[in-house]
């Protein structure tokens, strides 16, 4: 993609600029080389900003009429952020697949889309403490004719197609558990998930509780909390080598989350601040897959 959406937080419009040029014209690199100087931390607080990757997926990442950007993971980040000097967020729409390239290519700071934690994941990036905690369901045809109740009936019956997006938490959960290929059925958005469910491309489509909630219509059941998915949750997402800025976020998030900020932040969104306080990084880290 040539040129990539970002939308400021705080109701400016979205703008498209093209992720090079947007980079190259930046202050706060090494003149000939392109390299960041000084620290992220120092750079974000001196421009005033920080550029996010988000996928517009309610409740974990939305975008407004506005092109202002929302959703459970921004809303942390931003009160986070504010806390260490930085009062903006810029959010950068991507595949989910793509953030972890992009990150490490520097054409954002952070991810903050609910990108969930799993081993393959942490080994590339350093994520923060946890920030939300979620459970896995199928979007499945009123009544779930197939009766869908978690991945194990998924792999007893080679004849079952179950919609994911590429490079989510739940296209790994599959091929994890053994799923083959042929009962994978890739699609590019919530919305184009259920559309294949209702249209007999997929038989279920697999997503985060919260999120098919969102995406509910007529026609459409969301069946209850998979129980043979590992627990699942997502901090916010920072290269590798950006170790200082880390340790200061998780100093400002481990004061966020012992204020009711926190848990009014994620209850607007249906998650439990109790919840993403009673895990931590490590254990989400070690989820398979």
């Amino acid at each position: 993609m040539s040129r990539r959406q970002l939308l400021r937080a705080g109701g400016a419009a979205a703008v498209a600029l093209p992720a090079a040029g947007f980079l190259a014209g930046c202050s706060f690199t090494q003149p000939g080389t392109g390299q960041p100087t000084g620290s992220t931390l120092d750079r974000l607080k001196q421009q005033g900003y920080a550029r996010i990757a988000i996928a517009n997926e309610p409740p974990y990442t939305q975008i407004n009429p506005d092109g202002s950007v929302t959703g459970a993971e921004p809303d942390v980040v931003a009160a986070v952020l504010k806390r260490m000097g930085v009062p903006r967020i810029e959010g950068v729409v991507t595949p989910y697949e793509s953030m972890i390239p992009g990150l490490n290519a520097n054409r954002w700071d952070i991810i903050a889309a609910g990108l969930f934690m799993k081993q393959s994941r942490c080994s590339q990036i350093s994520y923060s403490e946890p920030q939300i905690v979620s459970t896995e369901s199928f979007a499945v045809p009123a009544g779930n004719p197939k009766k869908l109740t978690g991945i194990a009936a998924v792999k007893a019956d080679p004849a079952l197609k179950i919609a994911v997006l590429p490079g989510g938490f739940e296209d790994g959960a599959l091929k994890t558990a053994g799923v083959p290929a042929s009962q994978i059925v890739n699609i590019p958005d919530g919305r184009s998930g259920i559309e294949a469910v209702q249209a007999g491309r997929a038989d279920a489509f697999l997503l985060p509780t919260l999120s098919l909630d969102a995406l509910k219509t007529e026609g459409i059941e969301i069946t209850g909390a998979i129980t043979d998915v590992q627990q699942t949750g997502s901090g916010a997402g920072f290269r590798q080598a950006d170790g200082a800025l880390v340790a200061a976020y998780d100093e400002q998030l481990k004061a966020l989350k012992g204020t009711p900020e926190f848990d009014q932040i994620l209850g607007k969104w249906g998650f439990s601040g109790e919840a993403a306080r009673g895990v931590t990084r490590d254990q989400l880290c070690s989820v398979a897959g």
